[in-house]
């Protein structure tokens, strides 16, 4: 084993500790754009306006129940450089979605069979918000680059588990003010 760079290059991750991303539960994922680059409208007198980009970035977003069936939108907003959305993961609908027509055997063999250099913590064969996020992501640089060649993501996301109502009713409540607080936004 190479001990050269001694994890000094390492990026820490954001995501909690010991948390199962496919797990049941709301997600407050905010995902920015390249240096904070203001690609999806604009915002006036407190009301976010979506340019041609943004309406992509939009119509993606509300695709994402399609793509992945155990996932479902609660709000969001888009804003000039970053999307707040909160995200509801279904556990019971995947643990089902994966043995569907498949007799014990074979769901075994579909379980235990998983794996590459990540094991079962692949996030590309896992149901979970990273594998949605990074679908999002992908497919809107790929349709927007055809508009704008010099799309970019921000290379993570922030995310936020939601654990109780009231959480759950303040997120909510910034999510829907967060155009009208746009002038004191840490991302403007």
């Amino acid at each position: 084993m190479d001990k050269k760079y001694l994890d000094k290059y390492r990026i820490p991750s954001n995501r909690l500790l010991g948390w199962d991303y496919g797990n049941s539960g709301i997600y407050f994922i905010t995902i920015c754009t390249g240096d904070r680059e203001h690609f999806f409208g604009n915002i006036l007198n407190g009301e976010m306006y979506l340019n041609e980009i943004g309406k992509l970035a939009d119509t993606l977003w509300i695709d994402i129940p399609k793509q992945f069936p155990f996932i479902e939108l609660g709000k969001y907003v888009i804003m000039p450089n970053h999307i707040h959305g909160l995200l509801t993961v279904e556990t019971q609908f995947i643990a089902s979605e994966i043995t569907a027509n498949l007799n014990q055997s074979e769901a075994i063999n579909c379980v235990s069979t998983v794996g590459g250099f990540a094991g079962s913590k692949n996030p590309l064969i896992n149901k979970n918000i990273s594998r949605v996020i990074r679908w999002y992501k992908g497919r809107c640089t790929f349709e927007i680059r055809n508009i704008h060649a010099n799309f970019s993501w921000q290379t993570r996301f922030y995310d936020h588990i939601v654990r109780d109502q009231q959480s759950l009713k303040n997120i909510e409540d910034y999510i829907e003010a967060n155009p009208f607080n746009w002038l004191d936004d840490k991302f403007y």
